[in-house]
C-alpha cells in the first residue's frame, strides 16, 4: 500500500470544481454545469454540420420513400428540448434509480448533486419522441441526429466528474492511479471518469463518424442511434468493473446497477441496427431554412 501511495498521482490542487466566479458577488459557474451547456452546443453544431452535408443522406439504390431532414432551425428547437430532457431525466433518474428522496421536496434540491446518465437518456428518447410529432419528421430521422453528437455531450460531462473528483475508480495499483482528495481514504483508485470520457466521448464520436462519413448509414434511419445503444452499453458495462459502485446496494460487488442498467441498452441497440439495415434506404428531402415540413 505504501509503494501504491508513491507512485500514485494526487489530485492536483490547483484544480478545483469552479470555472469562474464574478468578483464581488458569491455568483460563480462550475465545470460540472458548464460542460452540460458547452455538450449540448456541441452536439447542435455537429448536427447542424452533419445535416449540411448532404452527400451523406443520399442513398445508392432502390429506396422505399422520402423522409424530411430537419434544418438548422429545427435543430435549434430540439437541442432545448433534448437539454430539457437530460436535466429534467437526469435529476429524476438519479432519484429513483440510485438516491430515492425521502420527501417530495429532495426532488428540487438540485444544490445536492446527483444526475444519472439513464435518466437523462429517458429524458432524450422523451425529447426526440416529442419533437418528432411537433414536426411530423420521422423519430428515427430524430434519434440519428441525437445519437451523432451525444458523444461530444457525454465526453465533456465525463471530463467534469473528473475535474469535481465524482465518480472515481476502484481501489488499484496502476502507474496511472490518482488519489483524489475527495477520498476520505486517500487510497490510489483508477480515474474512471477519463476511461468514460474517452470510451463514451471520443470512442463512440469516433465509430459514428466513421460509419456516418465512410458507410452512408445515416440514408437507413435508425441505424446510427441503435450503434450509440449498443456502444454506450458495451462501454459502459465495461467501465463499471473499474468504476467504484454507488454507495447503495448493489445486485453484486461485479455486477453493478450500472450493469444492469446497461446490458439492456446493448440488446436494444442490436435489435434497432439489425431491424434499420434490412429495411431499404429513405430518400432525403433537405428542409429550406425556416420552412416547415407539408402536414400529411
Amino acid at each position: 500500500m505504501i509503494i501504491s501511495l508513491i507512485s500514485a498521482i494526487t489530485f492536483p490542487e490547483w484544480i478545483g470544481d469552479t470555472a469562474f466566479s464574478i468578483p464581488g458577488t458569491p455568483i460563480s459557474v462550475k465545470w460540472y454545469g458548464l460542460s452540460y451547456i458547452v455538450g449540448i452546443f456541441m452536439a447542435y453544431r455537429w448536427a447542424v454540420r452533419t445535416v449540411r452535408k448532404k452527400e451523406l443522406w443520399v442513398p445508392e439504390g432502390v429506396t422505399r420513400g422520402v423522409e424530411i431532414i430537419p434544418n438548422k432551425v429545427k435543430l435549434e428547437d430540439f437541442a432545448f428540448f433534448c437539454l430539457l430532457g437530460i436535466m429534467v431525466g437526469g435529476r429524476i433518474g438519479s432519484l429513483i434509480l440510485y438516491n430515492p428522496p425521502e420527501t417530495f421536496w429532495d426532488i428540487f434540491k438540485v444544490w445536492e448533486g446527483g444526475m444519472s446518465f439513464h435518466g437523462g437518456f429517458t429524458g432524450v428518447c422523451i425529447a426526440v419522441w416529442y419533437i418528432s410529432r411537433k414536426n411530423n419528421i420521422s423519430l428515427w430521422r430524430w434519434a440519428d441526429m441525437a445519437a451523432i453528437g451525444a458523444p461530444l455531450g457525454l465526453g465533456a460531462v465525463r471530463l467534469a466528474n473528473f475535474v469535481n473528483q465524482e465518480l472515481w475508480g476502484r481501489e488499484t495499483d496502476v502507474p496511472w492511479a490518482f488519489i483524489f482528495r475527495t477520498d476520505p481514504s486517500w487510497t490510489p483508485r483508477h480515474p474512471s471518469q477519463l476511461y468514460e470520457a474517452f470510451l463514451e466521448g471520443v470512442m463512440i464520436f469516433a465509430i459514428i463518424w466513421y460509419f456516418t462519413r465512410k458507410k452512408k448509414i445515416l440514408t437507413k434511419p435508425g441505424i446510427a442511434a441503435g450503434m450509440f445503444f449498443l456502444l454506450y452499453g458495451i462501454f459502459r458495462t465495461f467501465v463499471e468493473f473499474f468504476r467504484e459502485p454507488d454507495p447503495i446496494p448493489q445486485i453484486h460487488e461485479y455486477f453493478t446497477r450500472g450493469m444492469a442498467y446497461s446490458i439492456p441498452m446493448i440488446l436494444i441497440g442490436a435489435a434497432i441496427i439489425i431491424w434499420a439495415n434490412k429495411r431499404p434506404p429513405a430518400a432525403a428531402k433537405h428542409m429550406p431554412e425556416e420552412e416547415k415540413p407539408a402536414k400529411k
